[in-house]
């Protein structure tokens, strides 16, 4: 028995998920649920950006309040994020001045609340994921912001589930309220004066230590649902339910094991598992960004800033793989694709074993996800397969704009960066400070 299977999941049928394969499904799946809710909507986000995307959904929700006083409307974002502007911009309250003026303009029943996880950003951030909006979980890797939700022309890509289960809905609610909202570490940040980080670094750290212990509640003991989901938290690298799920995913996959995540930087007990894998012979796919769909990209037209040289760092950690695997992708079992489509960029994550197991989460398979932000992550469990024509089809989609790596020569190298990158990589490595970036970005 896998251990998560201890744990009695939440009774699906395939009709119950919908799978939406691009940012335009996204929006508009997300401000029809939003416009007819009846009850509640709680949505859990690294952000909600202040631009045209972000204000769009802000309204929806503020005109959904006005509209249905009894709606509950709870939203939970960064503590931290929220309060500081763009990378490289000038120094401001950010994404709350936003927050607290809807809250005045609209009077509504729509409240907003930071979540510190850290006593600073670089050190870990809200990285919960899922919106519930009444009996229904709309579980995407995406925020809200106009690429997100491709506003314009531009999108980032993601995984964009629907799940239909008024159980695991009530599971994720009942989560936030006990474990987030109850805690005086975690303040509205739609009213003035803002809640400053000083007078709730106390109870932050209490709140990081219950949380450490928190765990979703499990599904009925007498689920016979042909498909069963489960939910799992992660926080820090000790007793973190979320990175056993994704180790034994890996460890326990017979045949094949797909991947997607944007950045290519697995921490190191993922790479052992990984290695061994292929060792025995079962096939991997890889789906990564190129360095270009990174969102720390600056094209050459751009002024270029040191944040800049991180996708250039991830293709030499894939470049370093693809050198040292090259007998496994010349047999075939192991194929990595590169996604690029334009000026769009790439977010997708998760993992499916044997297609039977699909793990859709906000966690990158990065060292940062694995030991410092707060994750988590729903198991869908199909012994029967029945999802695979949506999976599929989802693979199909993303494939689209792919191209299949067959080695390491399929990649630039150093010698092909721009001098400004070269410059920072060449420092970083010389006083080992990449492996400091790679842990923390």
């Amino acid at each position: 028995m896998l251990f998560w299977q201890e744990k009695p999941a939440f009774g699906l049928t395939s009709k119950d998920v919908n799978v939406l394969t691009n940012a335009q499904e996204y929006r508009s799946n997300l401000l029809d649920l939003i416009a007819n809710a009846k009850t509640r909507i709680y949505i859990t986000a690294l952000y909600l950006q202040d631009d045209e995307a972000g204000r769009e959904i802000l309204e929806a929700l503020h005109h959904a309040s006005l509209a249905n006083p009894v709606l509950e409307i709870k939203v939970l974002v960064d503590f931290h994020r929220a309060q500081r502007g763009l990378i490289g911009a000038a120094k401001s309250d950010g994404n709350a001045s936003l927050y607290c003026e809807y809250q005045e303009k609209y009077q509504s029943n729509v409240q907003i609340y930071g979540v510190p996880v850290k006593a600073k950003e670089l050190f870990g951030v809200l990285h919960l994921k899922g919106f519930v909006i009444d009996d229904t979980l709309l579980y995407s890797g995406a925020s809200l912001n106009n690429v997100y939700l491709q506003f314009e022309e531009r999108y980032r890509l993601d995984r964009y589930f629907l799940i239909n289960q008024f159980a695991l809905c009530n599971a994720v609610v009942d989560f936030i309220e006990q474990e987030l909202l109850s805690s005086e570490a975690v303040p509205r940040i739609d009213v003035r004066p803002l809640t400053k980080f000083n007078d709730i670094k106390v109870v932050q750290k209490q709140l990081m230590r219950a949380l450490k212990q928190a765990t979703y509640a499990h599904g009925p003991e007498n689920n016979e649902q042909p498909l069963g989901v489960r939910l799992f938290l992660g926080l820090g690298r000790r007793n973190n339910e979320l990175n056993r799920a994704i180790k034994s995913l890996f460890d326990t996959t017979e045949k094949e094991l797909v991947l997607y995540t944007p950045y290519f930087n697995f921490p190191a007990p993922l790479m052992r598992s990984l290695r061994r894998l292929l060792k025995q012979g079962k096939q991997i796919t890889i789906v990564v960004g190129d360095k270009t769909a990174n969102d720390f990209y600056t094209p050459p037209s751009e002024p270029f800033s040191k944040i800049g040289a991180l996708p250039y760092l991830y293709e030499t950690i894939l470049h370093k793989f693809l050198k040292s695997q090259q007998r496994h992708i010349t047999n075939g079992n192991l194929n990595v694709y590169l996604w690029q489509h334009e000026s769009n960029s790439f977010h997708l994550k998760g993992i499916c074993s044997d297609q039977k197991y699909h793990l859709l989460s906000g966690h990158n398979l990065n060292p940062r996800a694995w030991g410092l932000d707060i994750e988590n992550g729903i198991l869908l469990d199909d012994p029967e397969q029945s999802l695979m024509p949506a999976i599929d089809n989802e693979r199909a989609e993303i494939l689209k704009h792919c191209r299949r790596l067959s080695g390491a020569e399929d990649l630039e190298t150093m010698d092909d960066y721009p001098p400004a990158v070269k410059k920072i990589l060449g420092q970083a490595k010389r006083v080992k400070v990449d492996f400091i970036i790679k842990r923390f970005i």
